[in-house]
C-alpha cells in the first residue's frame, strides 16, 4: 500500500468526537492548571479564566470552520498550508507536535503522581501508561473513543461528588496574594493549557463521518462543557481554600473541609482524567505526524496506514518511544508553560488561516478570528519567560534544518 495515499476510516460521529476533546480538556488540566494560574492572578483568577476561555472560544470557531472545509488529519498544519502557505502549515504542525508531546509525558508523569510517592516506581508506571495506551491506539480509532467515553464518564463521576463537597461545606476565608494585569494575562495562558483538547477532534478529521457537519458541532459542544466544568470547579476552589498554595489543590480543598474519605477519590479521578488526556493526546499527535509525513516535513516512513486497523502506526509507535523516554528521564510537571506557547502559537496560525477564508466558507466573522490571533500573541508573550524562549528556540531550530534540508534537496534536483 502507498503510505501517501493510504486513507484512514471515517467511524466517529458526534458524541465520539466531543468524548475525545472533553476527555482532553478535563483531562489535561482540572487537577492541576489551578497552582501555577493562581499563584500569578490571587483573587482574580477568575477573570484569568475568563480571558482564556474567550481566546478559547475565538480558536474553536476558527477550527472548526477550516475543518468544515479541509476534513483531513493535521488540523492547523494543513489549514495553515492550504491558506498561507507551506512554511506556516510546517511552523504549526511543529508547534503542535512538540507541545503536544510534552503534554503527553506530563500526562503519564502525573497519572504515576497519584499512583505512588516513589521516584522510580513513578516512572516506570508512567512508562507502562505510554506503552499501554498506545497499544489501545493502535488496534482502531474506535477502541480509543470507547475507552476515552469510559475514562470520562469516570471523571466527570468524580468531579461531580468533589463540587458537591465543596459546595455544601462552609465557606473558608484566606487571603490572596495581589496581582497586576500582567499576572492575571499570564494566569489566562496558563489556564488555556486547559482548554487545548478541542484541537484533537480537528487533528481527526479524516476520521470523522460527515465532517463538514460533524467537527464544527463537536468542537463548540466540547469546548462549552469544558468552560462549564472549568468555571464551577474554579468557584469550589476559590469559595473553599487556597488554590496557589498546592499542587493538588481539589486533594487539599476536600481534606480542608473535613471530607478527608474524599482524599482517595479525587486521586482516583485524577489518575483516570490523566489517562483520558494521554489517551487523545497520543490519537492526536499521532494523526498531525501522519500529515506531516505525507508532506515531508517529518520522515516518510511515519506516513504509513496500518492496512488492517487503519492508524497511523508507524507514527503512534515514534511517538510512544519519544514519550517513554522523557517520563523515564525528565520531570514534565512543571512544562504548562512551554505547552502553552507551542499551542497558542499554533491557534494564532489557525486564527490568521480563517482570517483567509473567502464569504462561502465563512461561519463566523472575521472578528472572531482577529480576537483569536490578538488573543493568543498577548498570551504566548506573558508566559513565563524561560518557557517561552525554549520553545520559540526549539521552534527556530525546525525552521532552519527544514530550511537546510529543503534547499539540498533542490540542489540535488538541479
Amino acid at each position: 500500500m502507498n503510505t501517501q495515499q493510504a486513507q484512514l476510516a471515517r467511524r466517529l460521529g458526534v458524541a465520539d468526537a466531543v468524548v475525545i476533546g472533553v476527555g482532553s480538556m478535563v483531562g489535561a488540566g482540572v487537577f492541576a492548571v489551578w497552582a501555577p494560574a493562581a499563584q500569578v492572578a490571587g483573587s482574580w483568577l477568575l477573570v484569568g479564566l475568563l480571558i482564556a476561555a474567550i481566546v478559547a472560544y475565538c480558536n474553536a470557531a476558527s477550527s472548526a470552520q477550516l475543518a468544515a472545509v479541509y476534513p483531513v488529519s493535521g488540523g492547523t498544519y494543513v489549514y495553515g498550508r492550504e491558506r498561507l502557505g507551506e512554511w506556516w502549515g510546517f511552523a504549526a504542525g511543529w508547534c503542535f507536535v512538540i507541545g503536544k508531546t510534552a503534554s503527553c509525558a506530563a500526562m503519564a508523569l502525573t497519572f504515576a503522581t497519584y499512583v505512588t510517592d516513589i521516584n522510580w516506581l513513578r516512572r516506570l508506571i508512567a512508562l507502562a501508561a505510554v506503552l499501554a495506551l498506545a497499544a489501545v491506539n493502535y488496534r482502531g480509532v474506535t477502541r480509543t473513543a470507547r475507552l476515552t467515553r469510559i475514562l470520562v464518564t469516570c471523571t466527570l463521576v468524580v468531579l461531580a461528588l468533589v463540587l458537591i463537597v465543596l459546595f455544601t461545606a462552609t465557606p473558608q476565608h484566606h487571603e490572596t496574594a495581589s496581582t497586576s494585569p500582567y499576572g492575571v494575562l499570564q494566569s489566562a495562558g496558563l489556564l488555556f493549557f486547559a482548554f487545548a483538547g478541542y484541537a484533537r477532534i480537528a487533528t481527526m478529521g479524516e476520521e470523522v463521518r460527515e465532517p463538514a457537519k460533524t467537527i464544527p458541532r463537536a468542537i463548540l459542544i466540547a469546548l462549552v462543557i469544558a468552560i462549564g466544568i472549568y468555571l464551577a470547579v474554579a468557584l469550589a476552589l476559590l469559595r473553599t481554600g487556597d488554590p496557589a498554595s498546592t499542587t493538588a489543590p481539589l486533594a487539599s480543598a476536600v481534606d480542608g473541609v473535613g471530607a478527608v474519605w474524599a482524599v482517595p477519590v479525587v486521586r482516583i479521578g485524577a489518575a483516570l482524567a490523566s489517562l483520558g488526556a494521554l489517551l487523545a493526546l497520543i490519537a492526536g499527535i499521532g494523526r498531525t505526524a501522519l500529515a506531516m509525513a505525507r508532506n515531508r516535513d517529518l520522515p516518510t516512513w511515519l506516513a504509513a496506514v496500518h492496512p488492517r486497523y487503519q492508524v497511523p502506526h508507524h507514527a503512534e509507535l515514534a511517538l510512544a518511544a519519544v514519550v517513554g523516554i522523557l517520563v523515564l528521564t525528565t520531570d514534565l510537571r512543571s512544562v504548562i508553560g512551554f505547552s502553552s506557547f507551542g499551542v497558542l502559537l499554533y491557534y494564532a496560525i489557525a486564527n490568521a488561516s480563517a482570517f483567509t477564508q473567502p464569504a462561502d466558507q465563512r461561519r463566523w466573522p472575521r472578528a472572531v478570528n482577529v480576537i483569536g490571533l490578538t488573543g493568543c500573541v498577548v498570551l504566548a508573550v506573558t508566559l513565563p519567560w524561560t518557557s517561552a524562549v525554549v520553545a520559540a528556540a526549539v521552534l527556530a531550530v525546525a525552521l532552519l534544518v527544514r530550511r537546510l534540508t529543503r534547499g539540498r534537496a533542490g540542489s540535488a534536483r538541479s
